[in-house]
């Protein structure tokens, strides 16, 4: 994945999913894509580690691409963009 400071990363949306246990990060970052128009970018803020392995094979089974992934004391980020 490119080497992107996220802050230079823009999203058309945001999902806060701390403190919820999986799969609820997840499913929470579906329902919100499928609110997004295609093409558009989802950035998911999560504290569950499993939904690094989660939003990973959802992205490549979806279709949808992971743009960025980023772990920092155990707050996980990730931006989607939808297909």
């Amino acid at each position: 994945m490119p080497s992107v400071p996220s802050s230079d990363l823009p999203c058309d949306a945001e999902l806060d999913a701390s403190g919820l246990n999986c799969p609820l990060p997840l499913l929470k970052a579906k329902l919100e894509l499928n609110r997004l128009p295609s093409g558009a970018v989802l950035k998911v803020t999560a504290t569950d580690a499993g939904s690094q392995r989660d939003f990973r094979v959802f992205a490549d089974l979806a279709g949808h691409q992971l743009l960025r992934e980023e772990a920092e004391e155990g707050v996980y980020r990730y931006w989607l963009r939808k297909k």
